[in-house]
């Protein structure tokens, strides 16, 4: 018995090996552009729980600025778009096995990411901005965070960003989560875009009163599409997606309809 066993297993790594093969021989030969293009669809990674930028309606429709964006790109390129949700924390590797061709979830640009991935051009910008309580007076600018509470995921930029300021996290996964954790206490501060706490009051209006919003940053792009390096043939036809939406107005069209105001030139 241990005999079969062990013959089934090296036959299915065997094949395991003979299909990743056939994969890196059929990348190499056409790229993941004809891949997408063959296949007649595009996978996009995103969490579809981060309003106004990917989120469920009340339909239960995802929509959103990033996947109104990941769809334009789809059709330019000639195909459908689909999207896989997952966790933030998740996403990457999921790029990185293949499950999806790219991330439309306002992905920053970072050193360590240019290492294994390339990025498109920018096709939004916005400014970082911390929340606390109204009624908090220890927290009134950035220098005032360190050693305070931070309700954030630490493997976003976002989360990031608050690290380098020296918080103490309090880790969640969710914007709405983290705002919550904030509202009952459990953290003194947490840290989103600017836009992301102006949707939040948008939705719940009642609750504005009780936070302040201090923006932190100017302007910078912050949302990019990453792709795995090898693929050039797809990051320059997203490139020229991007360039076609901002030249015939759908990106300021997308951002005044989910921001309330054009944030795609970066002033």
């Amino acid at each position: 018995m241990k005999k079969i066993i062990t013959l089934l297993l090296v036959s299915a790594l065997a094949i395991a090996s003979l299909a990743g093969c056939s994969q890196k021989k059929d990348s190499a030969e056409g790229g993941l552009l004809q891949t997408i293009k063959d296949r007649g669809y595009m996978i996009f990674g995103t969490e579809g729980t981060w309003s106004p930028y990917t989120y469920h309606d009340e339909n239960g429709d995802l929509v959103g600025f990033d996947v109104d964006v990941a769809r334009y790109v789809a059709d330019y390129i000639g195909v459908e778009a689909r999207f896989t949700e997952t966790a933030w924390s998740s996403i990457f590797a999921g790029l990185d096995a293949g499950q999806i061709d790219t991330v439309s979830n306002s992905v920053s640009y970072t050193e360590e990411r240019a290492e294994k991935y390339d990025f498109s051009t920018p096709y939004n910008f916005t400014s970082y901005a911390i929340m606390t309580l109204a009624d908090n007076d220890e927290i009134n600018s950035l220098e005032d965070v360190k050693g305070k509470v931070s309700s954030n995921d630490p493997t976003s930029t976002i989360g990031q960003f608050a690290e380098q300021q020296g918080v103490i996290f309090d880790e969640v996964k969710e914007a709405a989560q983290a705002i919550s954790e904030v509202k009952n206490g459990r953290a003194e501060v947490t840290f989103s875009t600017n836009i992301g706490f102006a949707d939040y009051f948008k939705q719940h209006p009642e609750e504005e009163a009780l936070f302040k919003v201090i923006v932190v940053s100017d302007p910078e792009p912050n949302a990019y599409f990453p792709v795995l390096k090898g693929n050039e043939d797809l990051v320059a036809v997203i490139n020229e997606a991007l360039a076609k939406a901002q030249e015939d107005g759908t990106l300021s069209e997308l951002a005044l309809k989910y921001f309330d105001v054009d944030t795609t030139k970066g002033n």
